[in-house]
């Protein structure tokens, strides 16, 4: 059997943190859950990580750099209304395929407004980073319009709260989230 090394047992912390938190949340999700779905014991745990809020701000990070990733990979060598198009695809794929990577961006949300509701602001600071850093992966290849960016996040994360919710994509409350692709098509097919 072939050890792994601190940084990789690190590693599988963190995607299995992202799992554990992603169902349970932050107060919910227990360090021992966390080292049952690794394979190693909580002392072995707390080897890698100082305690739980550090394992959460990991995965949190580790959350928001996944998210920034999508978005730069599929918008690379675009701009404007091809990035955004791209953006957006990838993004939708990501969050269906992954469904566990929206439910534990829902969970950050929530764990930092708890978190900053009794004065621990060290979540928000980290997520705040983070989300700015995803904020100008989109807003660069949409020509750093912050009217476009705005409502590109906007829409995106309606549409988060719409999957967290469970609508499904028949539903009629995503019409009106495809009616920008229903234009773009009209005009590409001369209709």
């Amino acid at each position: 059997m072939v050890r792994m090394s601190a940084e990789e047992r690190r590693e599988s912390v963190i995607r299995a943190a992202t799992s554990e938190f992603a169902r349970g949340g932050y107060y919910g999700t227990s360090t021992d859950a966390i080292a049952k779905r690794v394979g190693v014991s909580q002392p072995y745990l707390f080897r890698l990580f100082p305690g739980k809020k550090a394992i959460f701000l990991a995965a949190a990070e580790r959350c928001l750099q996944d998210t920034r990733r999508v978005f730069e990979v599929a918008s690379e060598g675009l701009h404007g209304e091809e990035a955004l198009q791209a953006m957006a695809e990838a993004y939708t794929r990501l969050i269906d395929e992954q469904p566990e990577r929206l439910q534990m961006q829902l969970q950050v949300y929530v764990t930092v407004a708890a978190a900053e509701a009794a004065g621990d602001h060290e979540f928000g600071e980290m997520v705040r980073k983070g989300w700015l850093d995803l904020w100008d992966a989109v807003r660069l290849p949409l020509g750093g319009d912050v009217d476009e960016t705005t409502t590109f996040i906007a829409y995106g994360m309606l549409i988060n709260i719409l999957a967290g919710m469970g609508f499904p994509p028949e539903h009629r409350i995503w019409d009106g989230l495809h009616i920008s692709t229903q234009v773009k098509r009209n005009k590409e097919e001369g209709a």
